[in-house]
């Protein structure tokens, strides 16, 4: 029986109801927010989205961080590289020493050491992209946040603070940055 074609980036696009996601870049539509609150603030008790990536100059995630810890789930489509930079002192779920890169492979080969579902802790530097070559050109990924995530968790990155901090990961830095986007989600998120 022959494996049934991947779906198209416009066909994920109209399904879902993806939506370009401002300042990260990749598309997005939200699934889920909790219509509970996280106690002791206002904050939703969780969210969930889908999130689309591809292998375009401009399909990527840009550098960002965020104050709680991410869930990030691989659906479909090819191999995706998320790349993690800890801060100093970090290592609630990262094995490696506090200051590191992690680089990780979501994607289905997990006897080859790829991932489906990847903890990205709070306060890790964060950027994802699609490398060129695959057979479909995009990775569709969910992300889940508890408390949820809100347009005022979001903190990209400046890049030359970045590279400072990361000399080790400094043409990545440079790739996956979009020096001309705020470091914040607009208002009207």
């Amino acid at each position: 029986m022959a494996s049934p074609q991947p779906p198209s980036v416009d066909w994920l696009i109209d399904h879902f109801g993806l939506e370009p996601l401002a300042v990260e870049g990749g598309r997005y539509a939200e699934t889920w927010r909790s219509h509970r609150h996280w106690p002791g603030n206002d904050k939703p008790a969780g969210t969930a989205i889908l999130f689309l990536l591809t292998a375009t100059p401009d399909g990527f995630s840009a550098w960002h961080r965020l104050p709680a810890d991410e869930v990030w789930h691989r659906y479909l489509g090819d191999p995706a590289r998320l790349v993690l930079l800890h801060p100093e002192g970090a290592r609630e779920h990262s094995p490696r020493e506090a200051g590191a890169r992690q680089d990780i492979v979501l994607g289905d080969d997990l006897a080859g050491g790829q991932q489906v579902q990847v903890v990205v802790p709070a306060g890790a530097w964060m950027a994802c992209y699609v490398p060129a070559g695959g057979p479909c050109g995009y990775t569709l990924v969910g992300c889940t946040m508890a408390p949820g995530f809100t347009k005022e968790d979001y903190e990209g990155a400046a890049p030359a603070e970045l590279r400072r901090a990361h000399p080790e990961a400094g043409e990545l830095i440079q790739q996956l940055s979009r020096p001309q986007q705020p470091l914040r989600m607009p208002a009207n998120y």
